[in-house]
């Protein structure tokens, strides 16, 4: 390719650094003498640089790989890195593998059926049941979200049942009485004991009796020294 060649704006290999730049890539891979055209090489990266301030935080092989490829890898220099290979360039990405099977619930997703098959592996009791409150919250989210009005934990803990194969099991009761699947429950899942949350009230009350009783020494005590 000679300058010549590019002309117009389409035949601009890439655009981001317009016709300019290929064009000075093209000149120095034509140059005969070696040490010049790396040292002009980097000379190109430098003001490469300059004149894109963006470029400045990209990696400098980058620039580099984009001269080789402005000067259609004719670029035969002592860079700091290897020319890239032109066949990668059209080489096309490995398909993604999409999982198979199906899913069993997919208003949980398929995520869900790893988190089980994960809480499976666990263990320890108290962690395997921490995993199992963890996943019972996730589905109550998810279940809520399509079906608001027959809801029930009986619901999520038999398809926790089901996708694990009978393997993951908690108490229902434990779970209504202690608000296990609700999203706000604390993480230590503990409840508050209900001898402490009374002597809270009674301490309130106490504490507004004594402010009354106060209220009422100060207006007697100033309705005295009016009388006087």
């Amino acid at each position: 390719m000679s300058n010549q060649e590019i002309t117009d704006q389409h035949s601009v290999i890439l655009k981001e650094y317009g016709k300019n730049i290929q064009r000075l890539s093209i000149y120095i891979s034509e140059m005969e003498d070696r040490e010049k055209r790396t040292q002009s090489a980097y000379l190109l990266v430098e003001m490469v640089k300059q004149l894109n301030p963006s470029m400045k935080a990209e990696n400098d092989q980058k620039i580099w790989d984009d001269l080789h490829i402005m000067s259609d890898f004719a670029l035969d220099v002592d860079g700091p890195y290897p020319s890239p290979q032109r066949e990668l360039l059209n080489k096309k990405p490995a398909p993604i593998g999409y999982p198979k099977g199906e899913i069993k619930f997919k208003h949980y997703g398929r995520n869900i059926e790893k988190l089980i098959e994960k809480a499976i592996e666990i263990e320890d009791d108290e962690e395997q049941e921490a995993a199992i409150i963890y996943i019972g919250q996730l589905m109550r989210s998810f279940h809520s979200t399509w079906n608001r009005e027959n809801f029930d934990d009986g619901i999520i803990l038999d398809d926790i049942k089901t996708l694990s194969k009978g393997k993951l099991h908690i108490d229902l009761e434990k779970v209504r009485e202690m608000g296990l699947f609700e999203t706000n429950t604390r993480r230590d899942f503990k409840l508050p004991s209900e001898p402490e949350a009374s002597t809270n009230t009674n301490r309130r009350k106490f504490t507004s009796g004594g402010g009354n009783d106060r209220r009422r020494n100060n207006n007697s005590g100033g309705h005295s020294k009016k009388r006087r």
